[in-house]
């Protein structure tokens, strides 16, 4: 008998009927740690903390009459249907605890939640023009998943545009290359516009860059370490037109010629 063949043998013998499951059940891969519901409880608060500071500022509190209600709707209700879905054990992204992983979507849904009214009235229409296309069926895992299409779809007149809406809560402020790579064959494809949205809630300004007209060889584009090497779009402090202080910018303003 051949190593090849004992080998097998020696692991039908242990009832694994191929080398994957051999190594999965060897390596511990199919056990879950148990979430620790407390932990998601106390980021959960911290995140309603958050939301509530935000909405203190005039120009979203102005969007937002019911501050509480907000956050219920938009933290407290997501939550309960991600944990009643069981998605939370299955939440991994780069060696995180599941915990961090559903903080860190909530948090990037509920401020994109929160900006939703202001990004309407920049761009002068209704809050039902704007439809979400990143999937928000939070009983599928799917849509946990990195994924390079826009989150926003917004319909003016005759004409659509889409936008990626991003929060930045470190003051690193940067859109990776798979974003601006596919807004670009969007445009050349179907000419449809994209324009990231990024709002830097360390501090407190919000940036606008229309992703299909960057240039293949732009400076901005530089390796970041702390993102495992990944390439991205360094945004420049020019692409800032609106400090969160300040009342609402005007499109026009926002060179964005759409």
């Amino acid at each position: 008998m051949n190593p090849a063949e004992y080998f097998k043998k020696y692991r039908a013998t242990l009832g694994f009927s191929n080398q994957t499951e051999a190594k999965a059940f060897l390596a511990a891969k199919d056990v879950l740690p148990g979430v620790d519901l407390a932990y998601v409880e106390q980021l959960n608060a911290r995140l309603n903390a958050l939301l509530l500071k935000l909405l203190d500022l005039p120009v979203l509190a102005a969007q937002h009459a019911n501050a509480q209600g907000f956050c219920e709707q938009q933290l407290f209700t997501p939550y309960r249907t991600v944990l009643q879905a069981g998605l939370i054990p299955r939440l991994n992204n780069q060696g995180r605890r599941p915990e961090e992983v559903l903080f860190s979507w909530l948090r990037g849904y509920s401020v994109c939640a929160l900006f939703m009214p202001v990004i309407a009235k920049i761009f002068g229409v209704s809050e039902s023009a704007i439809q979400l296309i990143g999937g928000d069926d939070l009983k599928n895992i799917e849509n946990f998943k990195r994924t390079p299409t826009a989150d926003l779809s917004v319909t003016r007149q005759a004409s659509t545009f889409e936008i990626e809406f991003q929060s930045g809560f470190q003051g690193i402020n940067d859109i990776k290359e798979h974003k601006v790579r596919q807004a670009q064959r969007r445009w050349q494809e179907e000419k449809i516009a994209t324009v990231c949205i990024h709002a830097d809630i360390f501090n407190g300004q919000v940036a606008f860059v229309r992703l299909d007209t960057i240039a293949e060889d732009d400076v901005h584009f530089v390796t970041r370490q702390q993102m495992e090497g990944q390439s991205v779009f360094a945004i420049d402090q020019n692409h800032f037109k609106w400090r969160l202080l300040d009342g609402l910018p005007l499109e026009v303003d926002l060179e964005l010629e759409l």
